[in-house]
């Protein structure tokens, strides 16, 4: 057996792995030859992707942005599944605040981790409702998401960040119908992947079979998952019992939405990809948009999903990556 080591994005595990877990307890690495290890991250010691390019893990979940930004720094990053085939991020607010519509952000108290990213997020889906942007007031929570009873107390009239599969289902002494939830790519945000499977290209070229074995028997567990959500539940209540099952069952169901396109999961979208690059290029948050197609590949997918992207990401002599040539 191979040990891989796989770390997931956040502070704990959530239902967004499901696909992980499930590939995990139902023998299907073991299958591949693989003793999946999967971890979360010590924030003391950086993103996943710090974790991910100093050897402490093999793969990481980690979000696209990132990917790219160091990607054209010349680091040997590579996307090797999309995760995700849509964004997870959501505005929420509560009724009694005055807030119907984005444009009625203007004026109000907007809680977020006031990033680049996000502010130029958020400009853009107040702009596009007609509202003045420069009217929003934001409060910095930093890595906190707020909850629906801390809105209604009036820590802040709105929330930006908060995915609308977690914490939108969280528990609360509010009822769904007081409760605002709306992803902001359908309210004038760009979609893209919210999350990336990545690796260190040199660790990929050396390992390409147990890549390949790994991301067959994730893309098997993310297509039970999502045609069963509930078969994951008992593995989450062990990792995560602290959470209410009924939480869990809930985020499970609208989260397995956004991991399968045309019944795949891990293709990456080349029009989410480069309209996402695009418009952080536009922000100044990345300079070269047209490189995401070298920064991801398909390439270690199962045939049926290896269609747009299908050459490996390899190390080149400058430690930049480059497609390998066929």
């Amino acid at each position: 057996m191979q040990h891989v080591r796989l770390m997931l994005e956040y502070f704990h595990p959530w239902t967004n792995a499901a696909g992980f877990y499930l590939a995990r307890a139902k023998g299907w690495f073991a299958r591949a030859g693989l003793d999946v290890e999967i971890v979360v991250r010590d924030d003391a010691r950086g993103d996943t992707l710090d974790h991910v390019m100093r050897g402490d893990v093999h793969l990481g979940v980690c979000p696209t942005r990132r990917v790219l930004a160091r990607f054209e720094t010349g680091e040997p990053v590579c996307g090797v599944a999309a995760v995700n085939q849509r964004s997870l991020e959501a505005i929420h607010s509560v009724n009694g605040h005055g807030i119907t519509r984005p444009r009625d952000l203007c004026g109000r108290r907007v809680a977020l981790n006031p990033t680049v990213r996000a502010r130029a997020l958020l400009t853009d889906i107040v702009r596009a409702d007609g509202g003045d942007p420069d009217a929003v007031k934001l409060v910095d929570a930093g890595v906190r998401e707020l909850t629906f009873d801390e809105l209604r107390d009036g820590v802040a009239d709105a929330s930006f960040g908060s995915y609308w599969a977690w914490e939108g289902v969280m528990p609360s002494t509010l009822p769904d119908a007081q409760r605002q939830v709306w992803p902001i790519d359908e309210i004038g945000a760009p979609s893209y992947h919210s999350y990336l499977l990545a690796a260190d290209a040199r660790w990929l070229a050396c390992n390409a079979g147990a890549v390949s074995g790994l991301l067959a028997a994730a893309s098997r567990g993310f297509a039970a998952a999502h045609a069963d959500p509930a078969s994951a539940l008992p593995l989450f209540e062990r990792v995560i019992p602290y959470f209410p099952r009924t939480t869990i069952a809930r985020s499970l169901r609208a989260v397995s939405t956004t991991w399968l396109t045309d019944g795949v999961w891990g293709r990456h979208d080349a029009s989410l990809m480069s309209g996402y690059a695009a418009w952080l290029a536009r922000h100044g948050i990345v300079r070269r948009p047209h490189a995401w197609s070298a920064a991801v590949t398909d390439a270690y997918l199962p045939p049926r999903a290896a269609r747009a992207h299908e050459k490996p990401c390899v190390p080149t002599a400058a430690g930049a990556l480059a497609y390998a040539r066929p």
